[in-house]
């Protein structure tokens, strides 16, 4: 009588779980939606005319996004199994974001047993993919090829339907004299993710507070990658929801904000003199400025001017006019998608004035108002 009662417990589980004894399905974990097709991995016939990618970094904000604008969720740490069901209900892919290390590249041993760990763990928590971003310390070229070709294979293989992308800089140029093959890791894996800011991070000009994302260069950046051989559907346009509060070591006028030299190898100024700074954060510095908000033709994008103490700030950041204008390139380019960083970056609260300025920016993401959607 035990026998059959543990037999008729395993079939319980196991029905709970959607599959059936002998289905070759292994028993994955229990589903916390409220139907087990919320916690179906998204089918490959789940495609859009344009992907539009969101990372979240937690925290309660994911229940305000606007879903008609979003393709893909990116997941940076753990995530409440209500975003998941939430996800799936509205057609959304949630995928993991992954460090890569350089230990993973060298050594195949590893690099299996990491794809086979992340597979376990996408499949456990009913996620529909990964999305690899590189250690600044990976530098294995051949090393990074092969496992994005390994990770797809397997996914492919051991998950219908999964995504699996890369995090990439803004322009392939060499940095830190190491060329990666982008073309070829386009063609290994669903889309690369552009990231177009950061690009003040470390000057090797003159050492002034600077835009985050300038237009130009972010419009170069991508062609950059296109002239080389990718194609651009395969590139995702990466925009940031935050801008850098700079300190003015020595301040002459707005634009005009002098840093502290930090010299790190080639560059003159290094990520020390820099704080970054959510949009949220932004909209409520922005008021109590003594400047309001200035804009700059030659980067096109706004910034502003506080005093704390004796010191001058600059504050650098996009808006949804300058994310705008650089959404644009999307359609000028061809490319195959958009991107934030990060949804929670946003004001989610009831204010009038905050939830305007949130509608505005997702709005941003989709200038002429069409969803994504095909």
């Amino acid at each position: 009588m035990m026998r059959w009662s543990l037999v008729s417990a395993q079939l319980v589980a196991v029905l709970a779980l959607g599959t059936r004894p002998g289905s070759g399905i292994e028993p994955i974990g229990f589903c916390p939606c409220s139907s087990l097709e919320l916690c179906r991995h998204l089918p490959e016939r789940y495609q859009y005319r344009v992907e539009a990618v969101v990372f979240d970094n937690t925290g309660p904000e994911w229940k305000h996004y606007d879903w008609s604008k979003i393709t893909t969720i990116v997941v940076t740490h753990g995530h409440p199994s209500e975003l998941l069901c939430h996800a799936h209900a509205n057609g959304v892919r949630v995928v993991w974001k992954v460090n890569v290390e350089r230990n993973i590249l060298g050594d195949v041993s590893q690099r299996n047993e990491w794809i086979n760990q992340n597979l376990i763990f996408t499949k456990r928590q009913f996620l529909d993919g990964l999305h690899l971003e590189l250690s600044e310390h990976a530098s294995n070229v051949q090393g990074l090829h092969k496992l994005v070709v390994l990770v797809k294979n397997v996914f492919r293989k051991k998950l219908s339907g999964s995504q699996v992308s890369l995090s990439i800089p803004w322009t392939p140029d060499c940095t830190g004299g190491e060329c990666y093959d982008y073309t070829s890791l386009a063609q290994s894996c669903d889309f690369l993710y552009v990231r177009a800011y950061d690009m003040q991070r470390e000057m090797r000009d003159d050492c002034f507070a600077k835009a985050n994302a300038p237009y130009d260069e972010t419009l170069s950046g991508l062609s950059y990658y296109i002239k080389l051989g990718v194609d651009p559907k395969k590139l995702v346009l990466g925009l940031p929801w935050f801008g850098y509060d700079y300190s003015c070591d020595h301040f002459y006028e707005p634009g005009r904000c002098k840093l502290k030299v930090f010299p790190f190898e080639s560059v003159s100024c290094s990520s020390p003199v820099v704080e970054q700074v959510e949009y949220k954060q932004i909209m409520q510095m922005l008021p109590r400025s003594i400047t309001g908000r200035y804009w700059d033709d030659n980067y096109k994008s706004p910034y502003f001017v506080y005093k704390d103490k004796d010191t001058y700030h600059e504050v650098w950041y996009d808006d949804p006019e300058s994310l705008s204008l650089k959404s644009s390139i999307v359609k000028k380019l061809k490319l195959g998608g958009i991107g934030a960083w990060f949804g929670n970056s946003l004001n989610y609260s009831a204010n009038p004035t905050a939830a305007m300025q949130t509608e505005d920016m997702w709005n941003a993401l989709c200038p002429i108002r069409l969803k994504w959607r095909t």
